[in-house]
């Protein structure tokens, strides 16, 4: 019997499934529209939909990126929740951090956002630890009964917990988890030293609320799922592994980037089998485009990480989402300029050519309009109203004054620099060339853009996996599992002793954790923040495993002076003046799998027939030389099934698959390399400014 492996990626607008057959290695890959209202039935439908081509086949495991958590933060659905803390901090959340974010030229333009919890559910307790965990007061059991009492009393049943200083000795907080157990048993409790056991009060505050937001109802839906499949099965999460649902539940803030961290991972593996292993990622959705950045065949991993407003301090790969998928809507500002995103149709109503209500142009609309996709998604699943984009874009161009051909490649060129934009941020602010870096494009709308990103940034090749728009469903099923567990311990001078016995902690809760998991023989990855003394923030580095001796130290060090040359282009790695201060221990707990093999493609044979195209339609591009009277031309169309190892189509051209569409602009190329891949490049004398 066949034995198989299924990823499901629920995203906003589509829910993509990529089915391993573990035997053969062959992919079979789908999509099915997602449902916004109950995203378990997307789900589903996607399972029953891939498993319809593989009859008889024995599902040997499940792997889900999941939006669940993320939606919730990005929507601002936080309702019922409630805080403990140490008597005399009630504050924390109200004072936060004074940085003004980015975008706000000072102070005077920018008030903070709302608190996650009001003042008015903030409860605190008497008792304090010092930073080492000795304890200054004794708990106050009695405070403790009363702050749980007043949360049952008032139906509030999310509550987080984060006391002084529990970095450092949780005892405080297991007993105030007791007292709440006992005397309010129906609430959802999360409590910081078990979240984020690491120093500064306020982001662990901030971290813990949030998994106790979002622990509610990430634990109906997986409860859900679990019911309607009938099977185990693993959930995604953000620091680029997976967990079982059981354990996830338990944790559910490790996936608040569920689903774009299994693209970028899916995308790292599409890149190093190219032979690129250093290379940025651009996942375009329908609601957002989300980018990372892969270096040595691993996506760059942060803990400054967060989702909408919320600072989440976890482990995660390092992603930056903008607002510019395929269903963001365009609209005049009130000065009458025009704007796209972040608003976005989603799924439903969708954009105006799905006919199903939508009423404002979105970039897909843009891209119908101009030809630059079919009119159907799909394979024709999912036909598209092409006259209904046409009266859309007509509408918005007379409020605009331009052309309805100006308007919808306006359109796009803003989305454009959207998605630019973004990636600057994840490149220059971190000290990196974008032009060093070849880009990977996948998701339904990532390779729509990719002519425009390539001008724009100057990029040397952007390559387009086969089912780009599957590309982080695949990602699902090339992930370990993994645990990540931290400890602070702030020092000018590390004991050598002292970093054995956490490091021999940390790693013992992990080995635990993948015992669970059926992992007998774990791997343990272990990292270091540094900081030169002084300075507020940390560099994390990775330390060499084996006991800590005075070698290990000193490795640890260079690291460290290396990478912040690296990032902020100076280091005091001889200057004495400048000590280095130690300030978390970390352990990624790791349990291997098989990662699906992405086989060679044999190249067109003597006998095969040349590529041709199937076919033709008007397309427009905004720098056609020669355009017709509505500025189109009448452009060939291929399947990408058709291509093969060392064909290569020359713009304009339009090349067609199931789930997303590429249009390869004049003066570019696409060439289909050994895995299947398509490397768009401008050719070398083709007219920069497409």
């Amino acid at each position: 019997m066949r034995s198989v492996r299924i990823g499901v990626d629920t995203g906003g607008t589509f829910t993509d499934v990529v089915m391993v057959d573990e035997q053969t290695g062959e992919i079979t890959t789908t999509k099915t529209p997602s449902t916004p209202a109950d995203p378990a039935e997307g789900f589903m439908a996607g399972i029953r939909k891939v498993l319809g081509r593989a009859e008889g086949a024995a599902v040997s495991a499940v792997v889900h990126g999941t939006t669940v958590a993320t939606n919730q933060l990005l929507e601002d659905r936080i309702a019922d929740l409630g805080f403990v803390t140490t008597e005399g901090f009630e504050s924390v959340l109200e004072i936060a951090r004074q940085s003004v974010p980015d975008g706000y030229g000072n102070s005077y333009f920018w008030v903070k956002p709302p608190r996650i919890v009001p003042a008015h559910r903030v409860r605190t307790v008497g008792g304090r630890l010092d930073h080492t965990g000795a304890e200054v007061r004794p708990f106050d059991t009695e405070g403790a009964v009363a702050a749980a009492r007043w949360f049952r009393e008032r139906g509030i049943t999310a509550i987080g917990v984060c006391f002084l200083h529990s970095y450092a000795d949780p005892a405080h907080e297991l007993r105030m988890r007791e007292v709440l157990e006992r005397e309010h048993p129906e609430a959802v409790v999360s409590i910081s030293s078990d979240v984020l056991r690491e120093y500064r009060e306020y982001e662990r505050s901030v971290t813990t609320l949030v998994d106790a937001a979002v622990k509610p109802t990430m634990r109906r839906y997986l409860a859900r799922l679990s019911e309607r499949l009938g099977m185990p099965f693993s959930v995604m999460k953000s620091n680029g592994g997976v967990l079982s649902a059981a354990e996830v539940v338990h944790q559910p803030i490790t996936t608040v980037l569920s689903g774009p961290a299994a693209g970028a991972l899916g995308a790292a593996l599409v890149a190093s089998t190219a032979g690129h292993p250093s290379v940025i990622t651009l996942d375009g959705g329908g609601t957002s485009t989300d980018v990372a950045v892969v270096l040595d065949g691993e996506p760059s991993l942060t803990t400054e990480g967060g989702v909408g407003r919320y600072p989440c301090r976890i482990p995660m790969i390092d992603i930056v989402t903008v607002g510019a998928g395929g269903g963001s809507v365009a609209r005049t500002s009130p000065e009458g300029a025009l704007k796209v995103g972040p608003a976005s149709a989603g799924a439903d109503p969708g954009p105006v050519c799905y006919g199903r209500g939508g009423a404002e142009v979105t970039v897909t609309d843009a891209h119908v309009f101009l030809g630059r996709v079919p009119a159907h998604l799909l394979g024709g699943e999912v036909p598209l109203d092409a006259g209904a984009a046409r009266r859309a874009v007509e509408a918005l161009a007379a409020k605009l004054g331009l052309t309805p051909e100006r308007t919808a490649t306006g359109v796009l060129e803003i989305s454009a620099f959207n998605q630019a934009n973004a990636i600057r941020r994840l490149t220059v602010e971190r000290g990196l060339d974008v032009r060093d870096f070849p880009m990977v494009a996948f998701g339904g709308s990532g390779p729509l853009l990719v002519c425009r990103l390539i001008d724009i940034l100057g990029l040397p090749s952007v390559i387009v996996p086969p089912d780009p728009g599957n590309v982080s469903a695949f990602g699902l099923l090339t992930v370990d599992v993994k645990n990540d567990y931290v400890r602070t311990f702030v020092t000018r001078d590390l004991p050598l002793d002292t970093a054995a016995e956490i490091f021999g902690e940390l790693e013992g809760r992990a080995a635990e954790a993948l015992a669970r998991e059926g992992f007998t023989d774990p791997v343990f990855a272990r990292s270091a923040d540094l900081r030169y003394y002084g300075q507020a923030y940390e560099v994390r580095v990775p330390a060499p495993a084996g006991p800590p001796d005075a070698a290990w130290r000193a490795e640890v060090l260079d690291r460290f002076h290396e990478a912040h040359r690296a990032l902020y282009g100076y280091g005091y790695r001889d200057d004495p003046r400048h000590g280095v201060e130690w300030v978390n221990l970390r352990v990624s707990g790791i349990g291997p799998i098989a990662r699906p093999v992405i086989a060679e493609r044999p190249p067109r044979g003597p006998h095969d027939p040349p590529l041709a195209p199937a076919g033709t339609r008007p397309v427009h591009f905004d720098d056609d030389r020669a355009p017709g009277e509505d500025g189109s031309r009448d452009t060939p169309v291929f399947r990408r099934a058709d291509l093969r190892p060392g064909d290569a189509v020359r713009g304009p051209a339009v090349v067609e698959e199931y789930g997303s569409t590429l249009p390869v602009h004049p003066g570019f190329t696409a060439a289909a390399d050994g895995r299947g891949n398509l490397v768009v490049r401008r050719e070398p004398n083709g007219r920069a400014g497409a």
